[in-house]
Order: C-alpha cells, then sequence, then structure tokens
C-alpha cells in the first residue's frame, strides 16, 4: 500500500515539476531545445523538444536501477510515478492536443476540451516571454467556464 501511494504521489506532484520545468527551463536556458515545439506544424517526425522526454527519463530508469539493486525499494516507485506520469504527458500532449498521432480522433469530452484550450492560448504566443498555462494535466477552471462546460 505504501508503495502505490508513493507512485501516486509522485504522478501528482510531477505535474508542479512539469510547470516548473516548462516555465523556467524551457521557457528560460532551454530555449533553444524548446522553440521548435511552438512553431506551427511538425515538418518532421521528431522535434528538438523531444529531447526533454529524455530529460525526464534518465532520473527515472536510474531510480529503477537504484531500487531494484539497493535496499531503497522505494526509489523504484518514485521511478515508477515519473514514467506513469510521462505516459500521460505523451498521450495527452502529443496524441490528444497536437495530434501528432492520429490514435483518437473523435475525442469530444469536456476535460479534453479545457484542456486543448488551456494549451492553445500557452501556444498563442510563439516567443519565449510572456506565456502561460505552462502545466499539462491540470486545466484551470477558467477554461472549463470559458466553453461553459461546468
Amino acid at each position: 500500500m505504501l508503495y502505490a501511494l508513493i507512485t501516486i504521489g509522485v504522478f501528482l506532484s510531477m505535474e508542479g515539476v512539469t510547470w516548473l520545468t516548462h516555465k523556467y527551463v524551457m521557457h528560460g536556458f532551454g530555449w533553444f531545445l524548446h522553440e521548435d515545439h511552438h512553431e506551427p506544424g511538425y515538418p518532421n517526425v521528431f522535434e528538438k523538444n523531444d529531447a526533454f522526454f529524455v530529460v525526464f527519463a534518465v532520473p527515472s530508469m536510474a531510480l529503477f536501477f537504484l531500487g531494484t539493486y539497493t535496499p531503497q525499494t522505494y526509489l523504484f516507485f518514485i521511478g515508477l510515478g515519473i514514467l506513469f506520469y510521462g505516459i500521460a504527458y505523451f498521450v495527452v500532449h502529443d496524441v490528444l492536443i497536437h495530434r501528432r498521432f492520429s490514435w483518437f480522433k473523435n475525442t469530444n469530452n469536456r476535460y479534453l476540451k479545457a484542456l486543448r484550450k488551456a494549451h492553445k492560448v500557452h501556444h498563442k504566443n510563439m516567443g519565449k516571454e510572456d506565456s502561460q498555462c505552462f502545466g499539462m494535466l491540470f486545466v484551470p477552471l477558467k477554461y472549463f467556464k470559458e466553453q461553459n462546460l461546468i
């Protein structure tokens, strides 16, 4: 039970880590990797921004290793929480929002509409400065209200 709570807690806390990383790294000193993500269209299969998947995957893999081969088993479940968030991020951001893969074409629920709206607001600004909505899975209520979804 403790390991499940650790995994869920890390998954939930990753939204804050993502928000901070997005605002201060991707829109800060890491802009050179993130900039192509704010350009319209995807001329290539991959973009430089995809390097951030590695940024989050490396600590997760290291925690899997440490949690498996040391007595600190809980580290494995911290890595698992990071992995689960990464999977959710990929599905929500790359598949459902940006439609880089055409897996779920007819999604029409309230949460996804509000999520897409918040992300469009973020991408409305093509530059490094003055962006909003840096999180991914937790959508501010105003985007539900704007579309009369609540």
